[in-house]
């Protein structure tokens, strides 16, 4: 095959695509397992193996995959580029194209380009849901600082407004109210006569008339005579709440500081203040009234004149209980 032929005598042309096919199908390998090892499409090896070497990238190329594929072979590499330059008519000189195995095909460079596609596509999913979930977090702590804010007006005994946040605990307002108590003291008004201070004595005022002294025996028989007190009335009982249809009453009487909350079945707040030991509180409204208590223990309730337990609705020092319901 090297010896150099007569130009008088025709050289056959053979495909050497038909070597390299006859070569893989002997060795029982897929044109896909083939094409897979030397980096190439299917339909490049199949146009290889046809000898359809118009349709490849270029003669220098086609040469290339001709040797690796003779090379992946293990067939003589020299002959096949031969055959291959007599059935294309091409001249090898200066071709120095010896092995593709570090050429990349079209495949590989597909392939790359999908995973660095991939890759930054990845990377933007994973920022945009860390943003996401940000977002949400800052959502969520917004949502908690508003309803924090939350708050309950609540009327004073003495006519003021105080205002007491709805997550508060009742018996929180009621300490704060008890400290609030201790530390307001009463100022001496006008009318209280001021004490004279220590070691000084009190001297009468020129401007007080002085009684003429009386002889000792006129003095002794002067008669005394005293003034009746007018006597003081005792308060009138109050009159007890009617209650109307529907409607009940509630009677609170406080042994200790107590906050409390009287509700009707409206959702209308009937009372809403801090009341002191001692005191005592008598509603009517519409049932089922809610009944909230922030020291319970300080309180006696009792409905339409029936005394009501409050034991089992206590939570702490708190306790939240219907009356008048079905």
């Amino acid at each position: 095959m090297k010896a150099a032929h007569p130009e008088g005598l025709a050289v056959p042309r053979i495909n050497p695509g038909e070597t390299l096919r006859e070569a893989r199908e002997s060795r029982g390998w897929a044109v896909a397992e083939v094409a897979a090892q030397l980096n190439l499409t299917s339909q490049r090896l199949s146009q290889i193996e046809q000898g359809a070497f118009d349709k490849l990238p270029g003669h220098t190329f086609a040469r290339g995959y001709v040797r690796a594929y003779a090379k992946l072979l293990e067939l003589d590499q020299n002959r096949l580029v031969m055959e291959f330059d007599q059935f294309t008519g091409s001249d090898a000189a200066g071709s120095s194209v010896h092995s593709l195995g570090r050429i990349e095909g079209p495949v590989s460079y597909s392939q790359r380009i999908l995973r660095m596609v991939s890759f930054v596509l990845l990377l933007a999913l994973a920022g945009l849901s860390f943003f996401w979930w940000q977002e949400k977090t800052e959502r969520q702590a917004e949502d908690l600082a508003t309803q924090s804010l939350e708050h309950v007006e609540v009327d004073g005994a003495d006519g003021t407004t105080q205002i007491h946040p709805l997550d508060e605990p009742e018996d929180q307002a009621v300490e704060a109210a008890q400290m609030e108590a201790e530390t307001v003291l009463p100022l001496p008004s006008e009318d209280t006569p001021a004490l004279p201070e220590p070691g000084v004595a009190e001297t009468p005022s020129e401007n007080v008339p002085v009684q003429e002294s009386l002889p000792p025996v006129a003095a002794a028989a002067a008669p005394v005579t005293v003034e009746a007190l007018p006597a003081v009335s005792a308060e009138p009982a109050p009159t007890p709440v009617q209650a109307g249809a529907g409607e009940a009453v509630v009677s609170l009487t406080f042994i200790a500081d107590c906050w409390t909350q009287l509700t009707d079945a409206n959702g209308k707040v009937l009372f809403s203040a801090l009341k002191r030991k001692g005191d005592s509180l008598q509603l009517t409204g519409k049932a089922p009234l809610e009944l909230r208590l922030g020291y319970a223990r300080g309180a006696q309730v009792s409905l339409n004149g029936s005394p009501v337990d409050v034991a089992p609705f206590i939570s702490g020092e708190t306790a939240r209980l219907k009356l008048g319901g079905q």
